[in-house]
Protein backbone atom coordinates (compact mmCIF):
# COMPACT_ATOMS: atom_id res chain seq x y z
CA UNK A 1 0.00 0.00 0.00
CA UNK A 2 1.33 3.47 -0.82
CA UNK A 3 1.34 6.09 1.75
CA UNK A 4 -1.17 8.98 0.71
CA UNK A 5 -1.63 12.08 2.93
CA UNK A 6 -3.30 15.42 2.39
CA UNK A 7 -3.31 18.60 4.19
CA UNK A 8 -6.37 20.42 3.46
CA UNK A 9 -6.74 24.02 4.51
CA UNK A 10 -9.78 26.39 4.41
CA UNK A 11 -8.41 30.35 2.48
CA UNK A 12 -10.10 31.94 5.10
CA UNK A 13 -7.90 33.88 6.69
CA UNK A 14 -4.22 33.09 8.09
CA UNK A 15 -1.93 30.22 8.34
CA UNK A 16 -2.27 28.92 11.83
CA UNK A 17 0.79 27.31 12.91
CA UNK A 18 -1.17 24.47 14.76
CA UNK A 19 -2.18 24.00 10.42
CA UNK A 20 0.95 23.76 9.83
CA UNK A 21 2.05 21.04 12.16
CA UNK A 22 -0.77 18.80 10.68
CA UNK A 23 1.07 19.48 7.40
CA UNK A 24 4.34 18.94 8.93
CA UNK A 25 3.19 15.94 10.43
CA UNK A 26 1.15 14.41 7.58
CA UNK A 27 4.37 15.61 5.15
CA UNK A 28 6.85 13.34 7.34
CA UNK A 29 4.62 10.03 7.00
CA UNK A 30 4.58 10.62 3.59
CA UNK A 31 7.84 11.17 3.20
CA UNK A 32 9.03 8.50 5.52
CA UNK A 33 6.65 5.90 4.02
CA UNK A 34 8.10 6.79 0.49
CA UNK A 35 4.82 8.10 -0.01
CA UNK A 36 2.98 11.15 -1.46
CA UNK A 37 1.36 14.10 0.33
CA UNK A 38 -1.20 16.08 -0.97
CA UNK A 39 -2.26 19.77 -0.92
CA UNK A 40 -6.24 20.48 -1.23
CA UNK A 41 -7.65 23.53 -0.87
CA UNK A 42 -11.09 23.74 1.15
CA UNK A 43 -12.35 26.94 -0.70
CA UNK A 44 -16.27 25.78 -0.58
CA UNK A 45 -16.98 29.01 1.90
CA UNK A 46 -17.07 31.92 -0.97
CA UNK A 47 -18.02 34.33 1.65
CA UNK A 48 -14.67 33.74 3.52
CA UNK A 49 -12.86 32.74 1.07
CA UNK A 50 -10.06 35.52 -0.45
CA UNK A 51 -6.78 35.28 -3.09
CA UNK A 52 -4.78 36.67 -0.23
CA UNK A 53 -5.53 33.90 2.37
CA UNK A 54 -5.21 31.77 -0.51
CA UNK A 55 -1.66 33.03 -1.26
CA UNK A 56 -0.43 32.54 2.48
CA UNK A 57 -1.16 29.08 2.44
CA UNK A 58 1.46 28.55 -0.43
CA UNK A 59 3.89 31.15 0.51
CA UNK A 60 3.90 29.88 4.03
CA UNK A 61 4.06 25.96 3.19
CA UNK A 62 6.72 26.65 0.43
CA UNK A 63 8.80 29.09 2.92
CA UNK A 64 9.18 26.41 5.47
CA UNK A 65 9.82 23.87 2.30
CA UNK A 66 7.08 21.71 3.37
CA UNK A 67 6.82 20.89 -0.89
CA UNK A 68 3.33 18.47 -1.77
CA UNK A 69 3.40 16.11 -4.93
CA UNK A 70 0.06 16.43 -5.91
CA UNK A 71 -1.89 20.13 -5.36
CA UNK A 72 -3.72 22.78 -7.39
CA UNK A 73 -0.37 24.12 -8.69
CA UNK A 74 0.86 20.70 -9.80
CA UNK A 75 -2.10 19.00 -10.70
CA UNK A 76 -2.33 15.25 -10.49
CA UNK A 77 -4.45 11.95 -10.81
CA UNK A 78 -7.53 13.39 -9.09
CA UNK A 79 -7.57 16.63 -10.26
CA UNK A 80 -8.58 19.37 -9.21
CA UNK A 81 -7.60 19.95 -5.95
CA UNK A 82 -9.89 22.66 -5.36
CA UNK A 83 -13.64 21.51 -3.51
CA UNK A 84 -14.50 25.14 -5.68
CA UNK A 85 -13.67 22.81 -8.83
CA UNK A 86 -15.55 19.63 -7.57
CA UNK A 87 -19.17 20.40 -7.58
CA UNK A 88 -19.90 17.23 -10.40
CA UNK A 89 -18.21 15.15 -8.40
CA UNK A 90 -19.93 15.91 -5.30
CA UNK A 91 -23.21 15.32 -7.32
CA UNK A 92 -22.43 11.60 -7.85
CA UNK A 93 -21.75 10.54 -4.74
CA UNK A 94 -24.89 12.17 -3.83
CA UNK A 95 -26.55 10.39 -6.18
CA UNK A 96 -25.00 6.98 -5.11
CA UNK A 97 -26.18 8.15 -1.38
CA UNK A 98 -29.61 8.75 -2.39
CA UNK A 99 -30.03 5.62 -4.85
CA UNK A 100 -29.40 3.45 -1.61
CA UNK A 101 -31.89 5.19 0.93
CA UNK A 102 -29.39 6.94 2.94
CA UNK A 103 -31.13 10.57 2.44
CA UNK A 104 -34.12 12.47 2.45
CA UNK A 105 -34.83 15.87 2.03
CA UNK A 106 -35.45 18.42 5.05
CA UNK A 107 -37.05 22.21 4.46
CA UNK A 108 -34.97 22.23 1.23
CA UNK A 109 -31.60 20.66 2.98
CA UNK A 110 -30.49 17.37 2.22
CA UNK A 111 -29.78 15.15 5.39
CA UNK A 112 -28.12 11.78 5.57
CA UNK A 113 -29.71 9.18 7.89
CA UNK A 114 -28.07 8.02 10.61
CA UNK A 115 -28.09 4.19 11.13
CA UNK A 116 -28.00 4.90 14.29
CA UNK A 117 -25.43 2.00 15.44
CA UNK A 118 -22.66 2.13 17.67
CA UNK A 119 -19.33 3.47 15.08
CA UNK A 120 -16.05 2.49 16.22
CA UNK A 121 -12.44 4.92 15.47
CA UNK A 122 -9.25 2.88 15.61
CA UNK A 123 -7.31 5.67 15.93
CA UNK A 124 -3.14 5.69 15.59
CA UNK A 125 -3.27 8.39 18.51
CA UNK A 126 -6.09 8.65 20.69
CA UNK A 127 -6.55 4.49 20.49
CA UNK A 128 -9.77 2.81 20.24
CA UNK A 129 -13.19 4.60 20.79
CA UNK A 130 -16.48 3.26 20.56
CA UNK A 131 -18.76 6.52 19.58
CA UNK A 132 -22.51 5.64 20.70
CA UNK A 133 -24.68 7.26 18.09
CA UNK A 134 -27.72 6.12 18.60
CA UNK A 135 -29.26 9.17 20.46
CA UNK A 136 -30.70 11.74 17.41
CA UNK A 137 -30.83 14.37 20.21
CA UNK A 138 -26.85 14.20 20.81
CA UNK A 139 -26.23 12.90 17.36
CA UNK A 140 -28.86 14.56 14.73
CA UNK A 141 -28.61 13.37 10.93
CA UNK A 142 -26.36 15.28 9.84
CA UNK A 143 -27.00 17.76 6.58
CA UNK A 144 -25.02 16.74 2.94
CA UNK A 145 -26.17 20.04 1.08
CA UNK A 146 -28.04 23.03 2.60
CA UNK A 147 -31.27 24.85 0.70
CA UNK A 148 -29.00 27.00 -1.44
CA UNK A 149 -27.42 23.89 -2.84
CA UNK A 150 -23.33 24.05 -1.54
CA UNK A 151 -22.26 21.05 0.36
CA UNK A 152 -21.34 20.74 3.96
CA UNK A 153 -17.90 20.06 5.21
CA UNK A 154 -18.17 16.46 6.70
CA UNK A 155 -19.33 15.55 2.98
CA UNK A 156 -16.98 16.86 0.60
CA UNK A 157 -14.14 16.02 3.21
CA UNK A 158 -15.08 11.96 2.74
CA UNK A 159 -15.46 12.40 -0.78
CA UNK A 160 -12.19 13.98 -1.85
CA UNK A 161 -10.92 11.49 0.53
CA UNK A 162 -12.09 8.46 -1.20
CA UNK A 163 -11.42 10.12 -4.31
CA UNK A 164 -7.43 10.58 -3.86
CA UNK A 165 -7.27 7.76 -2.16
CA UNK A 166 -5.79 8.60 1.38
CA UNK A 167 -4.72 6.00 3.39
CA UNK A 168 -4.09 8.18 6.26
CA UNK A 169 -5.72 11.43 7.63
CA UNK A 170 -4.03 12.98 10.00
CA UNK A 171 -5.82 16.16 11.67
CA UNK A 172 -6.27 17.77 15.06
CA UNK A 173 -7.99 16.48 17.65
CA UNK A 174 -10.74 19.19 17.40
CA UNK A 175 -11.96 16.81 14.51
CA UNK A 176 -12.24 13.81 16.38
CA UNK A 177 -15.69 13.45 17.34
CA UNK A 178 -16.73 14.41 13.16
CA UNK A 179 -14.82 11.17 12.81
CA UNK A 180 -17.86 9.05 13.64
CA UNK A 181 -19.92 10.92 11.15
CA UNK A 182 -17.40 10.72 8.25
CA UNK A 183 -17.14 6.86 8.52
CA UNK A 184 -20.56 6.47 8.68
CA UNK A 185 -20.37 8.32 5.33
CA UNK A 186 -17.56 5.56 4.08
CA UNK A 187 -19.43 3.01 4.94
CA UNK A 188 -22.65 4.23 3.72
CA UNK A 189 -20.76 4.77 0.31
CA UNK A 190 -19.43 0.91 0.47
CA UNK A 191 -16.09 2.45 0.77
CA UNK A 192 -12.89 1.51 3.68
CA UNK A 193 -12.02 4.33 5.97
CA UNK A 194 -8.20 5.49 5.94
CA UNK A 195 -6.49 5.15 8.84
CA UNK A 196 -7.49 8.13 11.40
CA UNK A 197 -4.14 9.52 13.60
CA UNK A 198 -5.72 12.94 15.76
CA UNK A 199 -2.87 14.70 16.83
CA UNK A 200 -3.02 16.85 20.54
CA UNK A 201 -4.72 20.76 20.30
CA UNK A 202 -1.95 23.42 20.62
CA UNK A 203 -3.13 25.57 23.58
CA UNK A 204 -1.81 29.10 24.94
CA UNK A 205 -0.01 29.64 28.11
CA UNK A 206 -3.30 29.85 29.72
CA UNK A 207 -4.73 26.51 28.54
CA UNK A 208 -6.88 28.46 25.52
CA UNK A 209 -6.89 27.39 22.31
CA UNK A 210 -4.52 29.13 20.34
CA UNK A 211 -5.84 32.42 18.82
CA UNK A 212 -4.84 35.39 16.58
CA UNK A 213 -4.78 37.52 19.67
CA UNK A 214 -1.92 34.99 20.53
CA UNK A 215 1.55 36.15 19.42
CA UNK A 216 3.35 33.41 17.10
CA UNK A 217 -0.04 31.81 16.14
CA UNK A 218 0.25 32.42 12.71
CA UNK A 219 3.24 31.13 10.25
CA UNK A 220 3.52 35.02 8.86
CA UNK A 221 4.71 36.10 12.41
CA UNK A 222 7.59 34.42 11.96
CA UNK A 223 8.32 34.62 8.49
CA UNK A 224 8.07 38.34 9.01
CA UNK A 225 10.08 37.88 12.63
CA UNK A 226 13.68 36.71 11.08
CA UNK A 227 12.59 33.45 12.18
CA UNK A 228 14.44 30.39 10.41
CA UNK A 229 12.01 28.32 8.71
CA UNK A 230 14.01 25.00 10.26
CA UNK A 231 14.34 26.26 13.10
CA UNK A 232 9.60 26.98 13.42
CA UNK A 233 9.37 23.31 11.80
CA UNK A 234 11.69 21.61 14.75
CA UNK A 235 9.78 23.68 17.16
CA UNK A 236 6.44 22.86 16.26
CA UNK A 237 7.22 19.02 15.45
CA UNK A 238 8.19 19.07 19.56
CA UNK A 239 4.65 19.93 20.15
CA UNK A 240 2.91 16.59 20.52
CA UNK A 241 5.80 14.60 20.05
CA UNK A 242 9.60 13.81 21.47
CA UNK A 243 12.30 12.01 20.04
CA UNK A 244 13.41 11.27 23.77
CA UNK A 245 16.72 11.44 25.66
CA UNK A 246 15.62 15.10 26.20
CA UNK A 247 17.17 16.47 22.70
CA UNK A 248 14.86 19.80 21.16
CA UNK A 249 17.61 21.05 18.82
CA UNK A 250 17.28 18.28 15.42
CA UNK A 251 17.50 18.90 11.98
CA UNK A 252 15.21 18.12 9.37
CA UNK A 253 17.48 14.93 8.62
CA UNK A 254 16.85 13.79 12.20
CA UNK A 255 13.19 14.75 12.13
CA UNK A 256 12.83 12.19 9.45
CA UNK A 257 15.18 9.60 10.71
CA UNK A 258 12.60 9.77 14.02
CA UNK A 259 9.50 10.74 14.14
CA UNK A 260 7.10 8.19 14.84
CA UNK A 261 3.38 8.72 14.47
CA UNK A 262 2.31 5.93 17.03
CA UNK A 263 4.99 7.82 19.49
CA UNK A 264 2.56 11.41 19.75
CA UNK A 265 1.47 12.57 22.98
CA UNK A 266 -2.33 12.33 23.69
CA UNK A 267 -1.69 15.46 25.84
CA UNK A 268 -2.96 18.94 24.40
CA UNK A 269 0.71 20.87 23.92
CA UNK A 270 1.38 24.32 25.30
CA UNK A 271 2.64 26.78 22.94
CA UNK A 272 6.02 28.44 24.12
CA UNK A 273 7.04 31.29 21.98
CA UNK A 274 10.04 32.12 24.34
CA UNK A 275 11.33 28.32 23.40
CA UNK A 276 10.76 28.82 19.66
CA UNK A 277 12.83 31.74 19.87
CA UNK A 278 15.46 30.06 21.90
CA UNK A 279 15.39 27.14 19.06
CA UNK A 280 15.95 29.39 16.64
CA UNK A 281 18.72 31.52 17.77
CA UNK A 282 20.33 28.03 18.48
CA UNK A 283 19.35 27.14 14.41
CA UNK A 284 21.18 30.31 13.21
CA UNK A 285 23.96 30.06 15.45
CA UNK A 286 24.71 25.88 14.17
CA UNK A 287 23.38 26.92 10.28
CA UNK A 288 25.93 27.79 7.96
CA UNK A 289 26.95 30.75 6.85
CA UNK A 290 25.74 30.29 3.62
CA UNK A 291 22.10 29.58 4.26
CA UNK A 292 22.44 32.54 7.01
CA UNK A 293 23.24 34.52 3.70
CA UNK A 294 20.34 33.28 2.05
CA UNK A 295 17.62 33.96 4.83
CA UNK A 296 19.38 37.63 6.15
CA UNK A 297 19.56 38.78 2.41
CA UNK A 298 16.09 39.53 2.12
CA UNK A 299 15.69 41.89 5.06
CA UNK A 300 18.99 43.58 4.21
CA UNK A 301 17.50 44.35 0.69
CA UNK A 302 14.33 45.28 2.37
CA UNK A 303 15.62 47.60 4.76
CA UNK A 304 17.69 49.85 1.62
CA UNK A 305 21.08 48.94 2.89
CA UNK A 306 23.49 50.09 -0.01
CA UNK A 307 26.06 47.30 0.62
CA UNK A 308 27.41 46.90 -2.92
CA UNK A 309 28.09 43.53 -3.89
CA UNK A 310 27.15 40.59 -2.40
CA UNK A 311 31.48 39.62 -1.61
CA UNK A 312 31.10 42.64 0.81
CA UNK A 313 28.08 41.88 2.24
CA UNK A 314 29.01 38.82 3.01
CA UNK A 315 32.01 39.62 5.71
CA UNK A 316 29.82 42.05 7.45
CA UNK A 317 26.93 38.92 7.83
CA UNK A 318 29.49 36.45 8.81
CA UNK A 319 30.70 38.62 12.00
CA UNK A 320 26.93 39.46 13.13
CA UNK A 321 26.03 35.88 13.04
CA UNK A 322 26.96 34.54 16.08
CA UNK A 323 25.16 37.34 17.72
CA UNK A 324 21.66 37.68 15.51
CA UNK A 325 18.49 35.79 17.09
CA UNK A 326 16.11 37.37 15.00
CA UNK A 327 16.50 37.79 11.10
CA UNK A 328 14.81 40.77 11.13
CA UNK A 329 17.54 41.97 12.93
CA UNK A 330 20.13 41.82 10.91
CA UNK A 331 19.76 45.64 9.16
CA UNK A 332 20.60 46.89 12.44
CA UNK A 333 23.33 45.02 13.31
CA UNK A 334 24.97 45.67 10.06
CA UNK A 335 23.88 48.81 8.94
CA UNK A 336 26.49 51.48 10.39
CA UNK A 337 28.78 48.96 8.51
CA UNK A 338 28.23 50.30 5.10
CA UNK A 339 27.18 53.99 6.26
CA UNK A 340 29.39 56.57 7.57
CA UNK A 341 26.86 58.62 8.77
CA UNK A 342 25.52 56.22 11.78
CA UNK A 343 24.28 57.48 13.88
CA UNK A 344 25.82 57.81 17.66
CA UNK A 345 23.92 56.10 20.53
CA UNK A 346 24.21 58.75 23.19
CA UNK A 347 25.06 56.86 26.58
CA UNK A 348 27.33 54.87 24.33
CA UNK A 349 29.32 58.17 23.89
CA UNK A 350 28.24 59.15 27.72
CA UNK A 351 30.08 55.94 28.59
CA UNK A 352 33.16 55.28 26.32
CA UNK A 353 33.95 58.69 24.71
CA UNK A 354 33.23 61.40 27.20
CA UNK A 355 36.18 60.71 29.85
CA UNK A 356 39.08 62.19 30.58
CA UNK A 357 41.94 61.11 28.07
CA UNK A 358 40.06 59.31 25.31
CA UNK A 359 40.65 61.35 22.59
CA UNK A 360 44.46 61.48 23.47
CA UNK A 361 44.09 57.51 23.64
CA UNK A 362 42.16 57.21 20.13
CA UNK A 363 44.98 59.47 18.84
CA UNK A 364 47.54 57.23 19.62
CA UNK A 365 45.42 53.95 18.80
CA UNK A 366 44.89 55.67 15.68
CA UNK A 367 48.62 56.37 14.71
CA UNK A 368 49.56 53.28 15.60
CA UNK A 369 47.07 51.96 12.89
CA UNK A 370 48.38 53.42 10.57
CA UNK A 371 51.60 51.35 10.49
CA UNK A 372 49.68 48.23 9.92
CA UNK A 373 50.40 46.94 6.54
CA UNK A 374 48.49 43.73 6.68
CA UNK A 375 44.98 44.77 8.06
CA UNK A 376 43.84 41.54 9.16
CA UNK A 377 41.61 41.30 12.43
CA UNK A 378 44.42 39.29 13.97
CA UNK A 379 47.29 42.18 13.57
CA UNK A 380 45.00 44.72 14.22
CA UNK A 381 43.91 42.98 17.53
CA UNK A 382 47.75 42.83 18.18
CA UNK A 383 48.30 46.64 17.68
CA UNK A 384 45.97 47.50 20.06
CA UNK A 385 47.19 45.52 22.93
CA UNK A 386 50.89 46.55 21.95
CA UNK A 387 49.10 50.57 22.00
CA UNK A 388 47.91 49.80 25.52
CA UNK A 389 50.99 48.72 27.16
CA UNK A 390 52.64 51.61 25.92
CA UNK A 391 50.24 53.78 27.16
CA UNK A 392 49.95 51.71 30.83
CA UNK A 393 46.50 51.36 30.06
CA UNK A 394 44.14 48.26 30.24
CA UNK A 395 42.81 46.84 26.50
CA UNK A 396 39.79 47.81 27.60
CA UNK A 397 40.70 51.73 27.44
CA UNK A 398 41.00 51.25 24.16
CA UNK A 399 38.46 48.68 23.52
CA UNK A 400 35.43 50.66 24.59
CA UNK A 401 36.54 54.50 22.93
CA UNK A 402 36.97 52.78 19.66
CA UNK A 403 33.76 50.30 19.60
CA UNK A 404 32.01 53.50 20.00
CA UNK A 405 34.07 55.27 17.11
CA UNK A 406 33.73 52.97 14.45
CA UNK A 407 29.55 51.55 15.44
CA UNK A 408 28.27 54.51 17.40
CA UNK A 409 27.28 52.12 19.96
CA UNK A 410 28.52 50.13 22.99
CA UNK A 411 27.69 46.36 21.99
CA UNK A 412 27.99 44.87 18.97
CA UNK A 413 30.29 42.43 16.78
CA UNK A 414 33.87 41.65 17.51
CA UNK A 415 35.74 45.09 17.24
CA UNK A 416 39.09 43.59 15.32
CA UNK A 417 36.57 42.19 13.00
CA UNK A 418 34.47 45.69 12.27
CA UNK A 419 38.05 46.80 11.87
CA UNK A 420 38.69 44.23 9.07
CA UNK A 421 35.50 44.71 7.42
CA UNK A 422 35.58 48.17 7.35
CA UNK A 423 38.95 48.70 6.11
CA UNK A 424 42.22 50.41 6.96
CA UNK A 425 40.80 54.26 5.65
CA UNK A 426 37.25 53.89 6.86
CA UNK A 427 38.54 52.78 10.28
CA UNK A 428 40.79 55.76 10.65
CA UNK A 429 38.36 58.19 9.12
CA UNK A 430 35.83 56.94 11.47
CA UNK A 431 38.20 57.22 14.86
CA UNK A 432 39.13 61.06 13.91
CA UNK A 433 35.03 61.70 13.87
CA UNK A 434 34.98 60.25 17.05
CA UNK A 435 38.02 62.19 18.37
CA UNK A 436 36.28 65.48 18.01
CA UNK A 437 32.81 64.21 19.95
CA UNK A 438 35.95 62.81 22.91
CA UNK A 439 37.01 64.43 25.91
CA UNK A 440 40.33 66.01 26.29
Amino acid sequence: MTVRTRFAPSPTGYLHVGGVRTALFNWLYARQNGGTFILRIEDTDEKRNTPEANQVIFDGLKWLGLDWDEGPDKGGDFAPYRQSERSDIYGKYLTRLEAAGHLYEDGGAIRFRSPRKPVVVDDIVCGRIEFDMSNPATHPDMTIRRPDGSYIFHFVNVVDDIEMKLTHVIRGEDHLSNTPKHIELYQALGETPPRFAHIPLILNNEGKKLSKRDGGSSISYFMDHGYAPEAVLNYLCLLGWSPGDNRERLTMEEILSLFDLEKINRRNAIFDLDKCFWLNGQHLLSMSLARFVELAKPFVDKAGIAYGSDEELLPALAIVKPKVKHLCDVPDWIGYLFNDEFAFDPAAVEKSLNKEGVAGRLEALGKALEGVTDWTHTNVEACLKETAAALGVKAGELVHPARVAVSGRSVGPGLYEMFEVLGKARTLARFEKAKAMAAA
